[in-house]
Parts: C-alpha cells; sequence; structure tokens
C-alpha cells in the first residue's frame, strides 16, 4: 500500500497549483491534513515549483499551496484528487 505522500508525489493533478509552467520539487512536497469525513480528506499542501531556462538550467524557484479533497477506496488506496 501506498502512503499518501507517495500518492501526492505522482498526482498530475498538483500540477495545476504550479504558477509558472515549471514543474513540482517531489523533495519539497508537504502536506496537512485539515479535514478528514469518512473516506474524503481535505489537505494544505505546499510545494515549490522548479522553473527551467530555455537551456534547461534552473532558473527559478517559486513556492506554491493550495488545497486538494482526496476519496480513498475501502482498501484504504486513494482513488481521486481534486483541487479545491
Amino acid at each position: 500500500m501506498s502512503t499518501l505522500l507517495d500518492f501526492l508525489k505522482t498526482a498530475p493533478e498538483l500540477a495545476k497549483l504550479c504558477t509558472q509552467n515549471g514543474w513540482i520539487d517531489n523533495d519539497s512536497l508537504r502536506y496537512e491534513i485539515i479535514e478528514q469525513h469518512d473516506r474524503r480528506l481535505v489537505l494544505a499542501v505546499e510545494f515549490e515549483e522548479i522553473i527551467v531556462e530555455g537551456a534547461g538550467c534552473v532558473a527559478d524557484r517559486k513556492s506554491c499551496y493550495g488545497r486538494v479533497r482526496l476519496v480513498k477506496q475501502d482498501n484504504d488506496r486513494y482513488q481521486s484528487i481534486e483541487i479545491l
């Protein structure tokens, strides 16, 4: 069974929180559970977005954050994620 952090690291939906068309630095990804009801979770997530130049060099990093809703299946695996 994968952990919640593992699920978030592979969730393409989190890229919607990026502001500069960069990508998520998974090593900086953090979350906090804000609400938990039955099989639904609301999380506050934050991470650094990596922004690269045309040559492929890292040009900048931007802090990104937002809230997401997760739904768990009966087997405690996470099945869906929605940006709030």
